[in-house]
């Protein structure tokens, strides 16, 4: 995609976030890589006003090189691009249960098989930092190693993709997850599968991708 479709396809990814009720209002945050850059949500603009000049690009050095004001988590979205090439695109969302499990500062076990879609055994919970801040950055590199998704402590989500379309869907499905983590926590204990369960499931996965 060209500039201007990656601006348009932002717009797009940050209305459907709305709709879906993973975010609402001017809350959360989307960027794409765009060659050595990065385009990126403005800060505190309700989505309904804007458009596809709205979005901000950046360079991965911290310059804005066309538009205004960034959303205040830049500094994660330039380091997740910056530290994994095989990234294009970065979403973060409040949604409600991603939230609720992220405000009790739970890493997501393997209560379903589908958490390996994130890369791991578990979708991990950062420890709580200021919106905004370095430190936050730093404790979502660390969450992030080899995970397309993690929560942060009190505050939401971030999914990662190779381009928005994937992005997206990772937010959906860890929404999902969180919510049946949520809801098993309220009905009993649930029962977590095993280390060689999501292994086999890793692997079928792989074949999965090759069919």
């Amino acid at each position: 995609m060209n500039e201007q479709q990656l601006r348009t396809a932002l717009l797009i990814t940050s209305r459907r976030l709305i709709e879906l009720g993973l975010n609402r209002g001017s809350s959360g945050n989307a960027s794409v890589r765009e060659g050595a850059a990065m385009l990126i949500t403005p800060s505190a603009l309700q989505v309904s006003e804007m458009t596809p000049e709205s979005m901000v690009r950046m360079d991965l050095q911290d310059n804005i090189l066309q538009g205004g004001k960034p959303s205040s988590e830049w500094r994660f979205h330039r380091d997740i691009l910056a530290a994994r090439p095989e990234i294009g695109a970065v979403i973060h969302t409040h949604s409600t249960f991603a939230t609720t499990i992220a405000c009790l500062r739970k890493d997501v076990p393997a209560v379903h098989y589908m958490i390996a879609m994130a890369g791991g055994d578990t979708i991990r919970c950062t420890p709580y930092s200021v919106f905004g801040e370095q430190e936050l950055s730093d404790h979502v590199l660390e969450a992030l190693q080899s995970r397309k998704a993690c929560l942060l402590g009190n505050h939401g989500m971030i999914a990662l993709g190779t381009d928005l379309d994937d992005a997206l869907a990772v937010a959906i499905e860890v929404e999902f997850l969180c919510e049946i983590y949520w809801r098993t926590l309220q009905a009993g204990e649930p029962h977590i599968l095993t280390s060689q369960q999501m292994y086999d499931v890793k692997q079928k996965f792989v074949e999965y991708k090759k069919t």
